[in-house]
């Protein structure tokens, strides 16, 4: 599919951003004003913000015809945001940002110029994070580790969700409806020919606080690991031999104990141990296997991903 590459969609997802959102807009009409486009268009996505955002992202709607709403009946998370946003999107390219301020504006057209001049697909890559502690961050370059040491699908780190994708890879995303996604993920499993990468500096957030609190990070990194490969499931087999060589030598030491050396004391605490040792191990593999047949029973239902109204300007 080939696209003119002058309609620009920019999906913005918000969650109870409404100190952010009249900034946001006017940032990206005076970055915009510098690319030469035949047209563009804003698409907000409210995910069931509780507080004004929804209200905010009204009024820009009156005053700008290109601004438009996709407002989801409730939260469904950050992926499922971009992806409805993405649905409604009608441009030749979709750019997706958040609207926390820490995707700056001021790399669009930058971002926009290297799509113009034949890159299919331009990411971003966060070099520094204002707000970001020294154990976040290295929190952060250990998940990309581990991600990537398990999933069959590579996930470059510090890549977020600030990028620009033309409409042939957006139609191909759009066909893809698993319920539990990662667009960073799904994009490199579709495989990319002509990517740029834009480094950026994240500033600190104008208003608000983060939205991901260790709880919904440690969620998004099981998912991250869970949807891209079944390495979990083979790394479970492959522990299982290692635990019945395990306790194997520790049956051949007990005999040559009791035979060598005459040792005939019960081994107590080494029976206990090797008890717990085992039923861990099961445990924790169940609950891995439990982890892949809950996604299962659930994306098997086939329900729609969102339920959203769409709003704009009535001319």
């Amino acid at each position: 599919m080939m696209t003119s590459r002058s309609y620009v969609s920019i999906v913005i997802s918000a969650f109870n951003e409404e100190g952010n959102i009249r900034v946001l807009y006017e940032q990206i009409i005076e970055q915009i004003s510098k690319v030469p486009l035949e047209h563009f268009e804003i698409i907000w996505v409210n995910d069931g913000s509780s507080d004004q955002t929804l209200r905010e992202c009204r009024k820009l709607v009156e005053i700008d015809k290109r601004c438009k709403i996709v407002n989801l009946t409730r939260n469904r998370g950050h992926e499922i945001a971009m992806t409805a946003g993405m649905d409604y999107a009608s441009g030749d390219c979709v750019l997706f940002m958040d609207a926390d301020l820490q995707h700056p504006a001021k790399y669009i057209p930058k971002m926009i110029a290297h799509w113009q001049k034949g890159a299919d697909v331009v990411l971003t890559k966060r070099v520094a994070n204002r707000e970001e502690s020294r154990l976040s961050k290295i929190l952060g370059l250990l998940y990309y580790k581990v991600l990537n040491f398990l999933s069959d699908v590579p996930i470059p780190s510090q890549s977020p969700d600030f990028r620009l994708i033309d409409r042939k890879y957006v139609e191909v995303l759009k066909k893809m409806d698993e319920g539990e996604r990662m667009f960073r993920g799904l994009l490199n499993w579709v495989g990319i020919s002509r990517c740029v990468v834009v480094k950026f500096i994240a500033p600190k957030r104008l208003s608000g606080e983060t939205k991901y609190n260790f709880r919904k990070s440690l969620s998004l990194a099981l998912d991250g690991i869970i949807q891209f490969s079944t390495r979990p499931l083979r790394l479970a087999t492959y522990i299982g031999l290692l635990a019945i060589g395990f306790v194997g030598i520790i049956g051949i030491y007990t005999l040559w104990e009791h035979f060598v050396k005459g040792v005939t004391e019960n081994g107590y605490a080494t029976t206990i141990m090797t008890i717990v040792f085992v039923s861990s191990i099961q445990l924790i593999f169940l609950g891995i296997i439990g982890e892949y047949i809950g996604r299962i029973h659930l994306e098997v239902k086939k329900r729609p991903l969102y339920f959203a109204e769409f709003i704009d300007r009535d001319e």
